[in-house]
């Protein structure tokens, strides 16, 4: 489940209070079909070159995708150049502040329902050994454990002694509420990342504080 870094997230949602450019997303994202900027500026009322800017601005952004095509009607030679045409992105754009993945927690508490009914699983075993596998899963390929910490999004700071300490957790406001549940699913899902970057699992260690886990020295 791959996610844009945090803050290339909050720069796309950023982009959406300019009002032209929201206007311009909402026109692209309610067609069926992708638009060119013509058809987009004419349905705002406004000068193409300033359609032009924002849209190319929304694809910076990561919320519109181009692609090109011929105009409708036109094979051949002579029959023009491939026209630029815009539509939304295939996968949503969401950011909180701090930075927190309630998806990814959804994924992992649902997939762990449809083990436990299929298979006859308790909930917990179940969600334990869903998180081990997407933590070993989403890990693998990684450059290393640090790295993959930073991007998921617990933000790992050195502790002095070789390991790392996790002062923000993704999952912080359900694990306010369900804190058994979700720091066992939490370091579950730690330690198939230690399997996944190829360090040891024994590295994940529980500990009160910012987040139910820290990151011991070692390998």
């Amino acid at each position: 489940m791959y996610r844009l870094p945090w803050a290339d997230r909050v720069a796309a949602v950023a982009s959406l209070t300019d009002a032209k450019r929201l206007q311009l997303f909402e026109l692209v994202a309610a067609s069926a079909r992708p638009v060119g900027r013509d058809e987009v500026a004419e349905a705002a009322g406004m000068a193409r070159s300033t359609a032009s800017f924002h849209l190319d601005r929304l694809v910076q952004d990561g919320l519109l995708a181009v692609e090109f095509h011929k105009p409708a009607g036109r094979t051949g030679p002579g029959s023009g150049r491939p026209a630029k045409m815009y539509r939304p992105v295939g996968s949503e754009v969401g950011a909180s502040v701090p930075d927190r993945n309630y998806d990814l927690a959804g994924e992992l508490m649902a997939a762990a329902i449809e083990d436990t009914q299929s298979q006859g699983l308790a909930v917990g075993e179940s969600l334990r050994a869903v998180a081990f596998r997407k933590g070993r899963e989403l890990a693998a390929g990684a450059a290393g454990l640090e790295e993959f910490l930073a991007e998921t999004g617990y933000q790992p700071e050195p502790d002095g002694e070789g390991g790392y300490l996790l002062p923000n957790c993704p999952f912080h406001r359900l694990s306010r509420a369900h804190a058994a549940v979700v720091c066992d699913m939490n370091g579950a899902f730690l330690r198939g990342a230690a399997v996944g970057c190829g360090a040891a699992e024994e590295r994940i260690v529980p500990v009160p504080g910012h987040c139910c886990a820290r990151i011991t020295g070692g390998r």
